[in-house]
């Protein structure tokens, strides 16, 4: 037999009493700001040209089709940048970290790589690169500007990610440390089966941010050449003249982004909740 439902208590049903008012008003403004926007934008005098110019079903059923092949080329960018990226991150955060005087050049080559690649535009970067090294007359394929277009991003990436290991490491306290060296367990073991793996899981979260964040600026690579989805929808723009592609690809962006950003949000409440 199941056992009886332990009633409620004084706190618990004011606890969710507030919780329900709190969605009932949360759901009714929500609705509101939505009926508001459906209602009142219609009015503005300039939406039938906006409208026109913006959101024509015709040319978004012709161009999207050929958006998401152009999307492929993103994806394919960001699968092999992405471990690139992660493995250099936590190189230099290793780097950074290293403990033994006969190290130290490689901690001051760490920062000053951290300090560069954080201080300098994404899009800086990707045009000093993308344009600067296939100028040097090298020979095909090595001119490919998705080659140094991806070394771009990995250069820039790295850096932050590297800042995010690093915080992670640094989270771990320091007689963990101290109490794996006690054991006999050398500096780099300690780094290996102590340090690093409650590192990287307590980064996670961040870790994904930087994910979606390298999945829209993928796009900037547009600037130096490969006809991604964002040149595409700058080429159909001007055949059609019409700004509806942009508006096609910012929705592929948004079915990506937004259920990678609600499962790194998740991830974050998780750990929160773990260390509460």
């Amino acid at each position: 037999m199941s056992e009886t439902a332990r009633p409620l208590t004084r706190r618990e049903a004011y606890e969710r009493r507030v919780r329900q008012r709190s969605n009932w008003i949360a759901a009714t403004s929500t609705a509101a700001v939505f009926i508001a926007i459906i209602v009142l934008v219609p009015l503005a005098p300039g939406w039938p040209a906006v409208q026109k110019s913006f959101f024509n079903w015709d040319v978004f059923v012709r161009t999207f089709p050929k958006l998401l092949d152009a999307f492929l080329i993103d994806v394919m960018i960001f699968a092999w940048s992405a471990p690139a990226i992660a493995v250099l991150g936590l190189l230099v955060a290793l780097a950074r970290d290293a403990r033994a005087p006969a190290l130290f050049p490689m901690r001051i080559i760490a920062a000053a790589y951290t300090d560069i690649f954080r201080g300098v535009p994404v899009i800086l970067t990707v045009y000093l690169i993308g344009f600067g090294i296939p100028g040097l007359g090298l020979p095909r394929p090595w001119n490919s500007p998705f080659i140094w277009g991806t070394v771009a991003l990995v250069l820039t990436y790295s850096a932050y990610v590297a800042e995010i290991f690093r915080s992670g490491i640094d989270s771990v306290h320091k007689s963990q440390r101290s109490a794996a060296l006690s054991l006999g367990l050398s500096g780099g073991d300690t780094m290996r089966f102590v340090i690093l793996p409650q590192a990287v899981r307590r980064v996670v979260p961040a870790q994904m941010n930087m994910l979606i964040a390298l999945q829209k600026d993928v796009a900037l690579l547009s600037f130096i050449g490969p006809v991604e989805i964002f040149r595409q929808a700058g080429v159909f723009k001007s055949l059609l003249a019409n700004f509806t592609p942009y508006v096609g690809a910012a929705l592929i962006f948004l079915a990506i982004t937004v259920p990678a950003t609600r499962y790194a949000d998740y991830l974050l409440t998780k750990q929160n909740r773990e260390r509460s």
